[in-house]
C-alpha cells in the first residue's frame, strides 16, 4: 500500500481516485472514547433500527433459533455465534450511548472537511460488529467511507485497480452485492488489516468486503454522500451522477444504504 495520508494536501490529492488509502494523525480532528463493544452490543441489539445477520455452517433451524433469540439471549452466548450487525441511525444513541459523539466527532470532521473546500449531501456514522470468522456481503456503496477501527481487528479486502474489477456504470445499477467476491487473482486484491485506532479511506462505488480477524469487532464508519471538492466529484462518483441525470426519479433510491450487509 501506498504511505499513509497525514495532511491534508495528500487527503485532497488522494480521496478522488482508487485505491484506498490509509489515514493516521495529525488529519483526523477528532477523538471519542466509546463504551467497549459488548456494551455497545448490548444497547443496539435492542433497538428496532438495528440489522444483523446470524452466520455459521450450522443449519437453518439453529441459525432461525438464533435469530430469534439474538435480542435477549445472554450476552455470553451471543459472542460465541458468528454474526455481523449493522445500524445506519446512530443519531438514536446521541443522548446516552453516544453522547458527546456529535460535538466530539461529528462537528470536527465536517469543520475539517469544509475548511478545505468539500462540500456535501450527507455525511453520517455507521456502526458495525462482528465476531470473528464473519465476513460483510461483497458490495460497494454510493458514499465515501471513512472506516474507523475502535475495537478488535478486521481486514478490508478491496482491489488495487477497481475499475478492472468493476466499472463505475455496472456498480451503480448494483452488479456488485453477492453474498462472497468473485474469483480473483490475489495479487489484485488490496487487503488492509485494521487494528484499534486505524482509519482508512473508502472510496465511493468500488467493491469490497470486510472480515473480521478477533472475537469481537466494532467500527465506526462515517459515510459521505455526494461529496465534492471545489466542485469536482471523485471519479467513479461522475457515473452515478450521470446515471441520475438520466433517470431523476431513481436519484433518492439510488442513496439508500445496502441492506444486505
Amino acid at each position: 500500500m501506498r504511505p499513509h495520508v497525514t495532511t491534508a494536501v495528500e487527503f485532497t490529492t488522494r480521496w478522488r481516485t482508487p485505491p484506498n488509502f490509509r489515514i493516521t494523525s495529525p488529519l483526523v480532528p477528532f477523538e471519542f472514547q466509546l463504551p467497549t463493544a459488548v456494551d455497545v452490543l448490548d444497547r443496539v441489539r435492542r433497538d428496532n433500527a438495528v440489522r444483523f445477520t446470524i452466520l455459521g455452517d450450522d443449519d437453518w433451524a439453529v441459525r432461525m433459533e438464533r435469530t430469534e433469540k439474538f435480542r435477549t439471549a445472554p450476552l455470553s452466548e451471543i459472542v460465541a455465534w458468528p454474526f455481523r450487525l449493522v445500524h445506519f441511525d446512530l443519531a438514536r444513541f446521541y443522548d446516552d450511548l453516544f453522547a458527546g459523539f456529535q460535538e466530539q466527532v461529528m462537528i470536527p470532521w465536517r469543520t475539517f472537511l469544509a475548511s478545505e473546500g468539500f462540500t456535501w449531501q450527507r455525511c453520517a456514522p455507521i456502526l458495525f460488529i462482528s465476531t470473528r470468522g464473519a465476513a460483510s456481503t461483497y458490495h460497494n456503496d454510493n458514499s465515501h467511507g471513512l472506516v474507523w477501527q475502535v475495537e478488535g481487528a478486521k481486514t478490508f479486502h478491496s482491489y488495487l485497480a477497481p475499475d478492472r474489477i468493476l466499472s463505475a456504470e455496472a456498480a451503480v445499477i448494483g452488479e456488485t452485492t453477492a453474498e462472497e467476491p468473485p474469483e480473483h487473482d490475489p495479487a489484485d486484491r488490496q487487503s488492509v488489516r485494521m487494528e484499534p485506532g486505524d482509519q482508512l479511506w473508502s472510496h465511493a462505488l468500488t467493491p469490497h468486503w470486510v472480515t473480521t480477524e478477533s472475537p469481537l469487532a466494532l467500527s465506526i464508519t462515517l459515510a459521505h454522500g455526494g461529496l465534492c471538492h471545489q466542485g469536482h466529484y471523485s471519479e467513479r462518483e461522475l457515473a452515478l451522477r450521470a446515471y441520475w441525470d438520466d433517470n431523476p426519479a431513481e436519484a433518492w433510491l439510488h442513496d439508500l444504504r445496502n441492506t444486505r450487509y
